[in-house]
Order: C-alpha cells, then sequence, then structure tokens
C-alpha cells in the first residue's frame, strides 16, 4: 500500500498495490482529468515531486522526453513504488482542464420526481458515452425550436454510469422550464449540450466551507457538496438552505443522509414566509433571508470559503453581507436568462 500527497493541501490518498494513480484518486473522489486512460493522450499528467512509480508504457507524443526529464508522469499508468508519492494539484498550472463540450448526446429520462410545488428532479442516464464534467457546471436542455436551450447546473457528482440530476424551478413564462416540468415525461430521450461553466470546485481548499443556496440553486451546491465529501474533505461544511416554507425543503432524504454520513457536514434552513403556527422540517432553522439573518448565524467568516447560488437578487444580496463579515476574495459566474428560465452562480473564498 502506497499513498499519494497531494501538493500543495497536503491532503492524502491511499494507493492499494498494482493500482494506478488515477485509478486510485477516482476511487476517493478526485476527478483528475483524463481521457483515453492508456497513455496516449496526456491529459492526466501532472508534476511528481517525490517517490517513484512505475510509469509504464506511455507514447512519446503524450509524455515527451523534456516532460519525463522535469518530472511529469501519466497518472492514468503510473502505479507507486515507493511509500509516498506526492503530486502538484491544486498549483495554478494543475488545475483541472475543462472537458470540451459536446452536443446533441442522447439522455434518456430515467427519473421524475415532485420535490416541491415549484420544482421537479429530473435523473437521466445516457444511451451511448455519456458527458463527462466538473462539479458546479450545468448543461443545456432544450428542444428548438419551440422550446429553447437553457442552461440547468448538475445536482449531483459525476457518476460512472454518466447519470445527471437536475432540479427545474416551474417558471411560468419560461418555455423551456414549463416543457421539462410539465409535459416531459419518464422513459422520453432529451438531446444535452455541454458541460459549460468555468467554475469547478478547488480541491486546494482547506477552509472551513459555508454554503448558501436559495430555491433550485442548490443545484451546483449539492454536486459541489458531494463531490467533496465522497473525496474525504475533513473541514467544516455548512449549508445554509433558504426557502420560503417548509413543504419547500427538498430533497430531504439526501440531505439527512449527508448529515449522518458525514459528521462534518451541518444543515440549517432558513424559512421566508413561514407560518410560526406550524412545524418546521429541518433543525435548526430561522426565520427570514439569509442577508438579513447570517450575522446572526456566523459573526465572523474570516478564514472561511463562501458559496452562494441562487437568482440573481438573491447572490447580489448575500455576496455584499458575505464580504462585510470578511472572507476576502469574490469569484463570480453569473447566469441570467430574458425568458424566464434563470440561474446564477457566485463562489466566494
Amino acid at each position: 500500500m502506497s499513498v499519494i500527497r497531494l501538493y500543495p493541501s497536503g491532503n492524502e490518498v491511499p494507493c492499494p498495490d498494482g493500482m494506478t494513480v488515477l485509478a486510485a484518486l477516482e476511487a476517493e473522489g478526485w476527478a483528475l482529468p483524463n481521457n483515453c486512460r492508456a497513455g496516449t493522450c496526456g491529459e492526466c499528467k501532472v508534476k511528481v515531486r517525490s517517490g517513484s512509480f512505475d510509469q509504464g508504457f506511455v507514447l512519446d507524443m503524450a509524455l515527451s522526453k523534456e516532460d519525463r526529464e522535469q518530472g511529469y508522469g501519466a497518472m492514468c499508468m503510473a502505479k507507486p513504488l515507493s511509500e509516498y508519492l506526492e503530486i502538484e494539484w491544486g498549483t495554478e498550472d494543475a488545475k483541472p482542464t475543462l472537458f470540451p463540450p459536446r452536443e446533441q448526446i442522447a439522455y434518456v429520462v430515467v427519473e421524475r420526481i415532485e420535490r416541491t410545488p415549484s420544482i421537479i428532479e429530473l435523473r437521466l442516464r445516457p444511451i451511448g458515452e455519456s458527458l463527462r464534467f466538473w462539479p458546479g457546471q450545468h448543461m443545456q436542455l432544450g428542444a428548438p425550436p419551440e422550446h429553447p436551450l437553457r442552461n440547468y447546473s448538475m445536482a449531483n457528482a459525476p457518476r460512472p454510469d454518466g447519470e445527471l440530476t437536475f432540479y427545474i424551478t416551474r417558471e411560468p413564462f419560461g418555455q423551456t422550464s414549463s416543457w421539462l416540468t410539465d409535459s416531459v415525461a419518464i422513459g422520453e430521450t432529451l438531446m444535452v449540450n455541454g458541460p459549460y461553466g468555468s467554475f469547478i470546485g478547488d480541491p486546494a481548499i482547506a477552509t472551513p466551507v459555508l454554503l448558501l443556496a436559495g430555491g433550485s440553486g442548490l443545484a451546483p451546491i449539492m454536486s459541489l457538496t458531494e463531490a467533496a465529501l465522497r473525496r474525504g474533505f475533513a473541514h467544516p461544511v455548512t449549508l445554509v438552505f433558504s426557502v420560503r416554507t417548509p413543504a419547500d425543503v427538498y430533497p430531504l432524504g439526501q440531505l439527512e443522509y449527508l448529515k449522518r454520513r458525514y459528521p462534518n457536514f451541518e444543515l440549517q434552513v432558513s424559512y421566508t414566509r413561514h407560518d410560526h403556527g406550524k412545524t418546521c422540517t429541518a433543525e435548526p432553522h430561522h426565520h427570514g433571508r439569509i442577508p438579513e439573518i447570517l450575522e446572526t448565524i456566523t459573526p465572523s467568516l474570516a478564514g472561511t470559503a463562501v458559496f452562494i447560488a441562487g437568482s440573481d437578487h438573491f447572490v447580489s444580496d448575500c455576496a455584499r453581507v458575505v464580504n462585510a463579515l470578511g472572507p476576502g476574495m469574490v469569484y463570480t459566474e453569473p447566469f441570467t436568462d430574458q425568458q424566464g428560465d434563470f440561474f446564477s452562480l457566485s463562489i466566494l473564498g
């Protein structure tokens, strides 16, 4: 048994004898960029800082002589020989590369769940080769010209079977969202484009994390949370979910599973239109919009990475308060659709 150490975060991943570095990382939820998995493309090339490994057969076009002399290796074929193998992962020159978007990839609707009175969950599985994506990215769904292409973030971390999960809000004037929520049935085939979006979770983050989500903005937050916890992220992860009433809290089963499976995950719910005479469905809970109550939840955000997802107003209002509480840098990737279908994402850390 060897140990793969990720630099500069210091995270460690076990690597059983005979297993490649790529396979060991994937087994622990670390999605190292790759394509051919056979030593021919070079997408999984990273710099090895220390330790020895059996590179196996790799074409020169994927790993040149100069690459090898500089300490790079193709992780799809590399097998550790030393007790520790330290690789660069999370530095600027080792950021994951985005997967090239593809168009008109056929998926079948395998599940349709009414999560709330206004939000449905669609689960899609590929008929052939699946679209690969990073947590936090989105796909395009639609059937032009009647139903224009719209962006929807995945609500799940990447899975071996390629399944995609979407939370879709019914919009009164949204041609595509109305079609997806009211007309598309289980068993139908949808054509999917993507992935899109330059935001992906940074594996180098090693601080407490605060997640702020409103409505269907929960989707990318769930994708990022699942991926991080699955790979062994050990710092506190707190999700504050803003909804109108207890009936709008979803997906309760999955959220409860995360709470029980990962002791460092905490869920808090904020009700904006809650009837005080009714029983709340989640504990602890709050009353009011997150921007108005955030300071009472956490007086200081120094040393905390904050992720925000929801409508434009939700994101901008939360970002203003978060900045005042002191996290530092702010990163945004907003998307606003003029047809009534919308999604906005902002990342702070």
